[in-house]
């Protein structure tokens, strides 16, 4: 599964949010984060259903986050630990990602 495959939404505070996909069914993967400044964000938690694993969600979840970090000229200071071991698997990653 990849980002384009997914309807992934975007849902922000002014100090925190959260990229969300919702099933068919309405059960939510998330990967949620902290604003620490305008150019950097805590990405502290990912959560995917028991029923969505193993389907590539969360993958595809820190794609788009790392896509929209891209874009907007932002550092990424992974916390969560999923978060974490994919950027480490992604060295296309090293670019937005504070390992």
């Amino acid at each position: 599964m990849t980002v384009a495959d997914l309807q992934v939404e975007l849902e922000e505070t002014d100090s925190k949010g959260r990229y969300v996909y919702r099933a068919p069914g309405g059960e939510e993967a998330e990967i949620t984060f902290s604003r620490v400044s305008p150019t950097r964000i805590i990405v502290d938690h990912t959560g995917v259903p028991e029923s969505m694993r193993g389907q590539g969600i969360g993958e595809a979840l820190a794609a788009q986050v790392v896509e929209d970090a891209r874009g907007k000229g932002i550092a990424i200071i992974p916390l969560c630990p999923f978060f974490k071991a994919m950027a480490q698997r992604h060295d296309d990653w090293q670019d937005v990602v504070e390992l």
